[in-house]
């Protein structure tokens, strides 16, 4: 393997999921690595969950997936839960928490939200002390190592970031972009010494992801909609009955 395709936060948009791997495949890319979020937010968990056991080499669960597959017990967890078989939902519930690989001599950390948990949040304004502790061994999470480089997902922006040296990247989101209104992922290329890591833009058919919310009686659809169309987040409150 010399190139890498990494995405992440697929939520359930099957339409930018699928369009995300057919411009990795139009690229020669065979190795897919999922970082959780598979689930949560959009119409089509089951289909997405079969996408992403028929063609991710790697996954590792995201804290959607976790919430889904019992964590918690929301109006937006329920609904996707209700949709997936029992089978799927041991899927989600027993994807790792995270990889660790060497690439190019150096170790390779790659997890959903941040090296202390699913839940544990990790931002490009995060202090120094937190960024570097991220790439610290996490031996009750299956993270034993001092990572030289961390790629995460969780919080659907796309970045790049130098931490004393050590690379920290997020692969941004496929399914539910707050960057931008267009999917993203990485390519991570370790054919020649060193590495190079190149982020990727993806259209893909957005009205036809609107109607599938829209038609499948999932909670928070206007939330859904509004975030694909402006990359914005939009919070969601459970409204009393009497307001629509």
């Amino acid at each position: 393997m010399t190139r890498l395709a990494v995405i992440a936060d697929l939520h359930a948009n099957l339409e930018a999921t699928l369009a995300v791997h057919a411009d990795i495949q139009r690229r020669g890319i065979s190795e897919i690595w999922v970082l959780g979020d598979l689930v949560g937010k959009g119409p089509r968990p089951r289909e997405v969950v079969d996408w992403a056991q028929a063609h991710a080499a790697r996954a590792v669960q995201g804290n959607w997936d976790a919430r889904v597959a019992g964590a918690s017990h929301r109006p937006q967890d329920l609904w996707p839960r209700s949709q997936l078989r029992p089978a799927d939902l041991k899927y989600l519930e027993t994807l790792p928490f995270g990889i660790e690989e060497e690439f190019g001599g150096l170790c390779w950390r790659f997890v959903h939200a941040s090296s202390r948990g699913v839940f544990q949040k990790l931002y490009p304004h995060s202090s120094l002390s937190e960024q570097l502790d991220n790439f610290a061994p996490q031996p009750a999470l299956g993270l034993m190592n001092y990572a030289d480089a961390l790629v995460f997902g969780d919080i659907h922006e796309a970045l790049l970031l130098d931490v004393e040296g050590q690379p920290l990247l997020n692969c941004g989101s496929v399914g539910n972009p707050l960057d931008s209104v267009l999917p993203s992922y990485l390519i991570l290329d370790f054919s020649a010494p060193g590495y190079t890591a190149s982020f990727v833009r993806v259209p893909y058919d957005r009205a036809a992801e609107v109607r599938a919310a829209e038609a499948s009686g999932m909670p928070f659809v206007r939330e859904y909609v509004a975030e694909l169309m402006t990359g914005s987040y939009q919070k969601r409150k459970v409204r009393k009955l009497d307001e629509d």
